[in-house]
């Protein structure tokens, strides 16, 4: 059986590893995208995912078949815009639509709280994940935003790194 819920504290370490796996280290090779050639270290870790949980007006939403852990994706409410990002699928599975369903539930979402757009960011040279957001319906909007972490639990950039912004508007 397939849902999509929301994710609570003791899915922290379980989301954290499946994050992990598809966007940094030799794991996220075996999907159609990956940063792996442009961050070293990890993504995320368990203590953030239980942040981002406890977080007011933030959702951290979690695709499931038959109790395994496939996907995920955050949602947080800002004026009004809903802010998607973290959009996960276990590496293996990409490309067969799981990314497709967690996106159509973040808008979904989005309606409910009666939000006019949803927007987010992704690195600007993963040209391939920008054309597949295009597809979904997204545009760039031409806002660019720096790399600027510098908390070496989320990776450390090999070059130097910037955001572009994208937007669908409900």
């Amino acid at each position: 059986m397939t849902t999509i819920t929301s994710a609570t504290i003791e899915d922290s370490q379980a989301l954290s590893a499946l994050v992990n796996s598809a966007y940094r280290g030799d794991s996220s090779r075996q999907g159609w995208t990956t940063e792996a050639d442009l961050i070293d270290g990890t993504r995320t870790d368990a203590a953030a995912i239980r942040d981002l949980i406890q977080t007011p007006g933030t959702t951290l939403l979690k695709y499931m078949e038959d109790d395994q852990l496939l996907g995920c994706v955050e949602i947080r409410n800002e004026h009004g815009k809903l802010y998607l990002g973290m959009l996960t699928v276990l590496p293996s599975l990409q490309g067969k639509g799981l990314g497709k369903k967690l996106l159509k539930a973040a808008e979904d979402e989005a309606v409910k709280r009666q939000c006019t757009s949803l927007f987010m960011s992704v690195i600007s040279v993963r040209k391939e994940l920008i054309d597949w957001y295009i597809r979904m319906g997204y545009r760039l909007t031409g806002e660019r935003k720096p790399f600027a972490f510098n908390d070496p639990r989320f990776g450390q950039p090999k070059t130097n790194l910037e955001f572009v912004m994208l937007e669908k508007i409900l």
